[in-house]
């Protein structure tokens, strides 16, 4: 009796495995779909994917199933109903949305005119190193690159600047938890907490009296935005709401993952840091600092952070898109509402569009008209097309100016005892070194020759 229970009650599994089978052969029958693993009932390859670095992870399943694989992930809620730039569905509002970002928000002119904002937070960010390696053996990269990249979105996009560097305890815990959000919002699990903070943010913006007002933030144009007639959108709350999540999101993590995996990658190759440090030094001479006014002429600090992009792109699948149409691509059936991955950390990688691909060499790239701007798609990190990032210069000019002051300033060597550092990833997104990168810096004379 006992055994014809269990029997029994496996039975709704049963049945729901084989419908599952079913289903999808017949998907694949009536659609020539692409070749995937094979997945399991109601989750579908969820469980697959459920590892750090996805980007090889994926890409080393492409091996066995080719160039387009299919998967079955669920679907999930991403923002205010998609009423933002990087996941609205294409149409008058996106392209609304997209064009206030392109003039009213990441233009030349609106960059430029944060250039203050930039170097204010990345001096401060090298004089607090300064003050904390005299009485710290190590510096906390990972950290302090996150409280700088949040300082300066904070202060363009809200008009504030939240966090001190070496704070007392109960700061240093809300910017961990800060950082905490920022991850846990890349699977959703804290919308509605998110959600209040735009909220209150918003609020204080419509308090005309609000105390420390920087003028022309972000926040403030968007609601200027709101209020003007003879949009063909009218924005709403959520509708900025859910640009302040794209801002805060691609702009805090993306940079500060950036100069973190850059950083790395120089620790592990000693010769491409000195060389940069060579050119940095040359170029700006004993000025103490350099400014945004600099950056146009180090050309090698460019080349390194291009093959920081190739070997660890700061969104290893990019930001997913939905086909519009069904379509046939490579003899496949490609349904209408598929959502693509795009595998940036896979092209990145390829041997058949880079020699010798897993080795770190800036000077691929000396005398190379590639670049990540979106027209080379071997090297697209910001994406390509209409849907391309559109905070790209905003995001480069910042990792541009916090790398080349970090190997301006000092001489960096890996902690007594640590002969190698680790490159593994976070789950998400955004790519993240799972391991903070902690070193140890020496302040550089700039006031004699090495």
């Amino acid at each position: 009796m006992v055994s014809f229970l269990i029997a029994l009650s496996s039975l709704p599994a049963f049945f729901l495995f084989i419908y599952s089978k079913f289903r999808s052969f017949l998907s694949k029958t009536l659609n020539r779909l692409p070749p995937g693993p094979p997945g399991l009932p109601i989750i579908g390859n969820l469980h697959q994917l459920n590892t750090s670095d996805l980007g090889d992870h994926l890409w080393r399943l492409s091996k066995r199933y080719g160039p387009l694989m299919s998967l079955r992930l669920g679907t999930k809620k991403m923002s205010y109903n998609n009423n933002d730039v990087a996941w609205s569905p294409y149409g008058e509002y996106w392209r609304e949305m997209r064009k206030i970002c392109n003039l009213h928000l990441f233009s030349m002119e609106r960059v430029n005119s944060f250039c203050s904002v930039r170097e204010d937070e990345v001096f401060t960010m090298i004089d607090t190193i300064k003050t904390q390696i005299l009485t710290k053996k190590e510096v906390n990269l990972s950290e302090i690159v996150m409280i700088l990249t949040s300082n300066i979105i904070s202060r363009v996009a809200l008009g504030k600047r939240p966090y001190v560097y070496g704070g007392e305890q109960a700061e240093q815990q809300e910017v961990r938890r800060f950082q905490e959000l920022l991850l846990e919002c890349q699977a959703l699990q804290n919308f509605k907490e998110m959600d209040e903070c735009y909220q209150e943010i918003i609020d204080e913006h419509l308090n005309q009296d609000r105390p420390n007002k920087i003028q022309n933030d972000m926040v403030d144009i968007l609601l200027q935005l709101k209020e003007e007639s003879g949009s063909p959108t009218d924005l709403t709350f959520d509708d900025i709401k859910g640009v302040l999540m794209d801002i805060l999101l691609g702009g805090t993590e993306t940079s500060a993952s950036a100069v973190v995996w850059a950083m790395t990658l120089l620790m592990k190759n000693p010769e491409s840091l000195k060389k940069i440090q060579q050119e940095v030094r040359d170029v700006v001479g004993n000025k103490g600092k350099i400014e945004e006014c600099d950056l146009y002429k180090l050309n090698y600090l460019k080349a390194v952070i291009k093959e920081t992009f190739r070997l660890y792109p700061v969104a290893p699948l990019l930001v997913p898109r939905e086909s519009r149409d069904r379509c046939i691509l490579d003899g496949y059936d490609i349904p209408k509402k598929t959502l693509v991955y795009i595998n940036a950390w896979a092209m990145g990688r390829d041997p058949n569009c880079w020699e010798k691909p897993e080795e770190f060499e800036p000077e691929r790239f000396t005398g190379s008209n590639i670049d990540y701007k979106g027209m080379n798609f071997e090297l697209i990190p910001f994406g390509s097309g209409r849907r391309g990032c559109p905070g790209i210069l905003m995001g480069v000019v910042t990792i541009e100016l916090v790398l080349s002051n970090l190997v301006y300033s000092f001489n960096w060597e890996l902690p007594e005892g640590t002969n190698e550092i680790n490159t593994l990833t976070t789950l998400g997104t955004v790519s993240h070194k799972k391991d903070a990168l902690e070193l140890v810096a020496k302040v550089y004379d700039h006031g004699r020759k090495n």
